[in-house]
């Protein structure tokens, strides 16, 4: 009956962590369109009721008004493009609210019927802890946006988009241990060490990322595979002091992000080899290999052609995305090399 029940809590958690990869996209998409300065008051219980009339919607927009981002940057936009904006914005609040309720209420129903085995629980209300603490990230954020530069701190978006990775992971990776029984590992400990260590890499490549984003580091350098005519371009690591580029500096930003994706396509064609070249890996594992190196074309690709094309909305979200999925495949090999 237990087993029955873990199945359970797992397909739920594995639902929560589908979500969540929509709330990561729309929150891309909202940042992308560059409707995350539209809502300029966080109302956790309130501010799931939108504007409902025209009075309402007017009173909204005259508080945006007074704030940066329309007087230096959206002076004189008209009633219809605020609306526009706010919308994104207030979907992608909404959502995370509508998250907190897929997991709270199943979680309570779980716990009180007695299906939550031993050492579960705590997991679980981590999971809900940190996924409060997500949302109040996410206003800290959009506050360093609605002071005099009317563009959120990279530093703050990219601990934001991290912190919903790391939760995503988790749910998933509580939710595999779950829904499949465990065993023996078959794949070496150096196969298992490698695969980790994918694992941080690519979620480190996908806080690089989020600098990229946050700076809109993306526009510097649309070509490939050059950059100002030259793979080391000029201004490389040129801050004082010199570790602050890596952050701050357009240039490197960019440049970083690049080497780190070459690193993860070597590292990853590399650990490819070596596991299928293992006697004894797992079915499971070697799909989880199969769908990582197919995500990992489909990344390159969509990286690249964001790039040349000056970042255009669909296809920047789909990298996002893709990143997402990529990490998800490996941290999914990971789990079935260790377990």
């Amino acid at each position: 009956m237990q087993a029955r029940y873990d199945r359970q809590i797992a397909t739920w958690l594995i639902i929560c962590a589908a979500i969540i990869v929509t709330m990561i996209l729309l929150g891309g998409v909202t940042r992308l369109t560059r409707s995350g300065l539209s809502m300029v008051e966080w109302k956790p219980l309130m501010g799931i009721i939108p504007p409902l009339s025209e009075e309402a919607w007017l009173e909204v927009f005259e508080k945006y008004k007074q704030f940066p981002e329309y007087q230096k940057i959206n002076k004189g936009m008209s009633l219809f493009q605020f609306q526009e904006i706010f919308m994104f914005e207030y979907l992608h609040r909404v959502l995370g609210r509508l998250i907190g309720l897929l997991f709270l209420v199943p979680f309570l129903f779980f716990y009180f019927t007695g299906r939550i085995k031993a050492g579960l629980t705590p997991k679980l209300a981590g999971m809900f802890v940190l996924g409060g603490l997500q949302g109040l990230l996410g206003w800290y954020m959009v506050k360093s946006g609605l002071v005099d530069n009317p563009r959120v701190s990279q530093y703050r978006l990219t601990a934001h988009l991290g912190t919903a990775v790391f939760i995503y992971a988790y749910i998933l990776w509580v939710a595999w241990g779950l829904r499949y029984p465990s065993r023996t590992p078959t794949a070496s400990q150096g196969l298992q060490r490698y695969a980790s260590t994918l694992t941080v890499l690519v979620f480190l490549m996908i806080l690089s990322g989020g600098l990229v984003a946050g700076t809109h580091a993306g526009h510097a350098y649309p070509t490939f595979p050059l950059m100002a005519g030259s793979f080391f371009p000029p201004g490389l690591y040129a801050t004082d002091p010199m570790w602050l580029a890596a952050f701050e500096d357009l240039t490197t930003i960019q440049f970083n992000h690049r080497i780190f994706a070459y690193l993860i396509i070597v590292l990853i064609s590399v650990f490819a080899v070596k596991a299928f070249s293992q006697v004894g890996i797992q079915d499971d594992a070697k799909r989880g290999l199969k769908l990582m190196l197919t995500l990992l074309v489909i990344q390159v690709s969509l990286g690249i052609s964001t790039l040349l094309l000056h970042v255009p909305v669909p296809l920047a979200a789909a990298h996002q995305g893709g990143a997402v999925l990529l990490f998800t495949a490996v941290l999914y090999t990971t789990h079935r090399m260790r377990h």
